[in-house]
């Protein structure tokens, strides 16, 4: 949220994360019981006219722009931030967050070509998949759907959840 209200395109959001990152790391516990539960985050950054993808692992980063060849990695050999930052045994928690990656690119597909902001609250909201989370101490802690028209007459609009779980 400070990344919106500080930077005034994609390029500006991702130096004010970035910066507050380097400076003030992250953190801060995701669930108290059983046993505390941290992770590290991920963000899409996009205005009208540009995009990045921001991973993050502590207070270490990479991005990448977002371009219309969907290159990940211009460089030498093939570069992969999640076999960089994880851990060799991965916690069985991963499981769940690749099942939810899995069920929301079948959910995107099923839309592929008719995709409205209504039907992305409606994925946000999918328990069944565990895209919105409500088990085991862990909820999903709000959803932001943006359009971003490439029209600059036209008004970006941004929905927010109201309540920590989407579904509500």
């Amino acid at each position: 949220r400070l990344a919106l209200e500080r930077g005034s395109s994609a390029r500006e959001a991702l130096d004010v994360i970035t910066t507050l990152l380097e400076r003030h790391g992250q953190g801060g516990n995701c669930k108290e019981q059983p046993e505390p539960f941290v992770y590290h985050n991920t963000f899409l950054l996009a205005d009208r006219t540009e995009a990045w993808v921001l991973e993050t692992a502590g207070r270490y980063w990479a991005a990448q722009q977002i371009r219309g060849d969907r290159g990940w990695w211009s460089g030498d050999g093939e570069f992969s931030f999640a076999q960089a930052f994880s851990l060799e045994r991965q916690p069985p928690r991963m499981e769940a967050a690749k099942a939810r990656l899995r069920a929301g690119r079948e959910l995107l597909r099923r839309h592929e070509g008719h995709i409205m902001a209504e039907t992305l609250m409606s994925i946000l909201r999918d328990k069944a998949s565990g895209i919105c989370v409500d088990s085991e101490g862990i909820r999903t802690a709000g959803s932001m759907v943006s359009v971003l028209p490439r029209d600059p007459a036209r008004p970006c609009v941004h929905f927010f959840t109201a309540t920590p779980d989407p579904s509500r």
